[in-house]
């Protein structure tokens, strides 16, 4: 199995689990902070596809589906394609909303397909290319930041199941 076989699945497996968490669920409880400061669903999930949506289109050298498919929009937000989440304030959080949870499921669909499209084009020898980000040493490896954009999806989804647990105890897994 090649590199890209394995970031692949480790994305796919971030898609099931967010479209698991959001599904079924009011925008009251997308929107739930359990407490003021801590993420809600919709950040996480929001948050963790401009991630992926942010690094893998600058490893392709394409616009960002943010900005140019238009999700911007669908969140009322501005097309700023640094705007990630990182850093994002208390308020900021508290702040964030979304139509509903088939606006947050159709924007990591469309960036996880870019994201697949993406990983076929690579090659094992493609993993070990450098990024040109001097503030790293030793510099990082497209490889690298791949497996960061799968590190970070999965511990957001994580998160977001947890939220999700929180809302409706551990039966909302059909355990």
């Amino acid at each position: 199995m090649e590199g890209r076989d394995l970031l692949a699945d480790g994305l796919g497996r971030v898609q099931a689990m967010l479209q698991y968490v959001v599904d079924g669920l009011t925008l009251e409880q997308l929107l739930y902070q359990p407490q003021e400061g801590c993420n809600s669903i919709a950040w996480l999930a929001w948050h963790l596809t401009r991630v992926q949506d942010h690094h893998v289109s600058d490893l392709a050298g394409v616009p960002q589906a943010w900005v140019s498919e238009g999700w911007h929009a669908v969140f009322d937000m501005a097309p700023d394609p640094t705007n990630t989440g990182g850093g994002h304030t208390a308020a900021e959080v508290a702040a964030f909303r979304t139509p509903d949870g088939a606006a947050l499921l159709g924007y990591h669909d469309a960036v996880y397909k870019r994201s697949l499209a993406y990983l076929e084009t690579l090659s094992p020898a493609d993993m070990d290319l450098e990024i040109n980000e001097p503030q790293y040493q030793p510099l990082p490896t497209v490889g690298v930041r791949l497996v960061s954009v799968v590190n970070d999806n999965t511990e957001h989804a994580g998160q977001a199941a947890y939220l999700r647990g929180m809302l409706q105890g551990a039966g909302w897994l059909g355990v």
